[in-house]
C-alpha cells in the first residue's frame, strides 16, 4: 500500500458521499491502509478543499435537525463522524440563528429557546448560544 493507493481509495469514498479528516483517515485505515498514508490522504483532501470539517458538520447538523433530530442525537452524529468538538457549539449557534431570522425582542428569543429545548439542548447551551449571538449581532 502506498500515498497513492490511499489517494485512490479516499477519491473513490468521497465520491459516494462526503467525510470529516479524522472519519477520511479512519475509513482508509480500515481499508488496509497504514496510519501514516491514511493521514496523509486525508490532509492532502483537506488542502484541496474536498474536505472540510466545517461544512460537513453544518451538512449534518441540517440533515438531522431536518428530520426533527435532537441535541443528543446531532452531537452523537458528531462524534461518531470524528469531527472535532469545538464545532459543536457551532451547531446550536446556527440552529438559533434559523430560529431567531435576526429578530432578538423577547418572544422570538422565548420561542427559539423552547424550540432548542424540545430538541434537547440544556439550558446552559441555550445561554451561551444566546450570549454568542448577542455579542455577535452587537459587533
Amino acid at each position: 500500500m502506498s500515498f497513492d493507493d490511499a489517494k485512490k481509495k479516499a477519491f473513490r469514498c468521497l465520491e459516494k458521499r462526503d467525510y470529516g479528516r479524522d472519519e477520511m483517515a479512519r475509513k482508509l485505515r480500515e481499508k488496509g491502509e497504514s496510519e501514516a498514508d491514511s493521514a496523509a490522504a486525508a490532509d492532502y483532501l483537506v488542502e484541496l478543499g474536498l474536505i472540510d470539517d466545517k461544512r460537513y458538520a453544518a451538512q449534518v447538523v441540517r440533515h438531522y435537525a431536518a428530520k426533527g433530530c435532537g441535541a443528543g442525537r446531532i452531537k452523537g452524529e458528531l462524534a461518531r463522524r470524528s469531527l472535532p468538538r469545538e464545532l459543536w457549539d457551532e451547531t446550536i449557534d446556527r440552529l438559533l440563528r434559523a430560529r431567531l431570522r435576526g429578530d432578538f425582542d423577547q418572544k422570538a428569543v422565548k420561542r427559539a429557546s423552547d424550540a432548542l429545548l424540545r430538541r434537547g439542548f440544556s439550558w446552559e447551551e441555550i445561554r451561551a448560544a444566546l450570549a454568542r449571538a448577542k455579542a455577535e449581532i452587537e459587533d
